[in-house]
């Protein structure tokens, strides 16, 4: 890999084309001739916050294999620069890249807490888990500067709401005297990213991101409070970290986890080919290996769309990978539990007051 070529600090290393191009915004050119003309040095790696105004925010999750029925995301685009992350795709209805843009430029939700109460005030609405983030991390850097996270989390302990938030980033323990709070109601259910116990391998795939020590701390921090935590161990890359599944598991387990899941690395619409661009870059000697092994299990493709298939995978070298962690289950969450949250509070408290039990 060519020093000189690689953009450190960021997981993809170039913009794709856009496949909704007539929606392209063209503010990087008038930028950099602006710093040209005024004598300014433009700072290419800079991260952009641009604030946008959606109408709701809580959506339903029609994907039969997510797993969730509802999310919300504060903020689209994400800094952590995970190569892999299936979010990318999203970033183009905004009009921007899946590639770089989608590290740089990250839109940011300010009405998300308003939005949310309006939604969760609704005489129609029923209480169902709402998940912080489907999409986009909601403790991402950007959340240290706007806190929009934090303002939701207090609207689902005033509504006595249940919800659930996936991170891999420890800024989550800032808002540890809410989860407390969340938690005595059963209300709380938290998934934490831990993809690698590799330090190098974490820097390579997922460059802004908190180490993995930080992460395993994150995670017996959150079961010391009695919060429930899920460990997500995902995606599993064939070649990259397929072969840590039984460690990542007993980590995971031995800081408090109670229950673990993973999928399958799919590289669907530009992933593929800002993750075929990526690995060339910063793992030349295993790439072919690494992007042949994926196509493998997606009846040679790096895309796979079909629902039930595209996070499992198939063949030999995904059933391989579903045995170890079938054993991993086995071996070390024998007993454990991920519990149900509670969704009968909330219309005791939907319009600011008790009812009698």
């Amino acid at each position: 890999m060519n020093e000189k070529d690689f953009i450190k600090g960021r997981g993809a290393q170039q913009n794709v084309h856009n496949r909704f191009e007539q929606n392209v915004y063209e503010i990087r050119d008038d930028f950099l001739e602006f710093c040209r003309v005024e004598g300014e040095e433009a700072d290419k790696n800079k991260t952009q916050y641009i604030p946008v105004f959606p109408k709701t925010i809580v959506n339903k999750v029609t994907s039969p294999d997510v797993g969730m029925q509802y999310s919300m995301n504060p903020y689209q685009g994400c800094e952590h620069g995970c190569i892999y992350c299936y979010a990318r795709n999203t970033h183009e209805f905004w009009g921007y890249s899946a590639g770089l843009d989608f590290e740089r430029r990250i839109l940011v939700k300010k009405d998300s807490a308003k939005l949310l109460e309006r939604k969760i005030k609704s005489k129609r609405w029923k209480a169902r888990t709402i998940v912080l983030s489907g999409n986009t991390d909601c403790y991402q850097p950007a959340e240290k500067k706007f806190k929009i996270t934090r303002s939701c989390l207090e609207v689902f302990h005033k509504y006595r709401h249940p919800v659930g938030i996936i991170t891999k980033n420890s800024l989550i323990l800032r808002d540890l005297d809410i989860l407390k709070e969340l938690t005595k109601d059963r209300l709380i259910g938290v998934n934490v990213s831990v993809t690698s116990l590799s330090e190098e391998t974490r820097r390579i795939l997922e460059p802004r991101t908190v180490t993995i020590k930080k992460r395993l701390e994150t995670i017996r921090m959150l079961t010391e409070n009695d919060i429930p935590v899920n460990a997500m161990l995902a995606p599993i890359i064939p070649g990259i970290n397929s072969h840590e599944i039984m460690n990542l598991a007993k980590a995971v387990s031995d800081n408090g986890a109670v229950s673990f899941a993973f999928t399958l690395v799919h590289l669907n619409g530009a992933i593929g080919q800002i993750f075929t661009d990526w690995i060339k870059k910063a793992m030349p000697a295993k790439a072919e290996k690494v992007l042949h092994q994926i196509q493998e299990c997606h009846s040679g493709t790096l895309n796979d769309s079909r629902f039930g298939i595209r996070n499992r995978g198939e063949g030999r070298i995904a059933t391989q990978i579903h045995d170890l962690a079938k054993l991993a289950r086995h071996r070390h969450f024998r007993g454990k539990i991920f519990p149900k949250l509670n969704n009968k509070l909330h219309e005791q408290y939907k319009h600011g007051q008790m009812k009698l039990f």
